[in-house]
């Protein structure tokens, strides 16, 4: 059987519009695949940022209330804040040990060192992170740390501890080992 041109034409166009159809739906299938990959990369993203800020905000607590308990204990004439991050771990005012926070933490959203919080004398008062993303969680903070709220970066959030004038001029007549709810005794 021989085929004449004008019977060739026809089939090879055929083959060409469905190789051009099939090579359409192709780069569809990998445009759509691209898409989801990055919807689900971001969304990843999303869930882990917001795992490191409340670790964050567990970790900032754990330092303010660390200070607040270094600051509590009573040493000699005055209370103190500290001078560095260490004496949260081993108090040096006390020949025994005495800890006002387990382990030093890094900063859950970098992974590196807090950036410290001083009052004028240069003693610490508290952490901050050094991250300049924006919070997930703008409303809804524990009321200790209600100055938290609104804030546009993680740079922002400040867990300070700040004695007020009350409690300084309390703890001066009190014995900081005292169980709450029990008269005060000099030790």
């Amino acid at each position: 059987m021989i085929l004449r041109s004008s019977q060739i034409g026809p089939l090879r166009s055929s083959q060409a519009g469905q190789r051009g159809a099939i090579l359409l739906l192709l780069l569809v299938m990998v445009s759509v695949l691209g898409l989801a990959a990055s919807m689900a990369g971001q969304s990843w993203r999303s869930t882990m940022q917001q795992a490191r800020e409340a670790e964050l905000l567990f970790r900032g607590q754990q330092y303010q209330q660390a200070v607040a308990s270094y600051y509590a204990v009573k040493h000699g004439p005055q209370q103190m804040l500290p001078a560095k991050l260490e004496h949260l771990l081993r108090d040096p005012r006390f020949p025994s040990v005495v800890r006002h926070l387990r382990k030093l933490y890094n900063d859950p959203m970098t992974g590196e060192d807090w950036e410290l919080v001083t009052d004028p004398a240069e003693r610490i008062i508290g952490v901050r992170s050094s991250s300049d993303l924006e919070p997930f969680r703008k409303d809804g903070f524990p009321k200790s740390l209600d100055k938290l709220r609104g804030k546009t970066s993680y740079q922002e959030w400040e867990f300070v501890f700040a004695p007020s004038k009350k409690q300084s001029q309390k703890r001066t007549t009190q014995n900081p080992f005292a169980r709450p709810g029990t008269e005060s005794a000099k030790p």
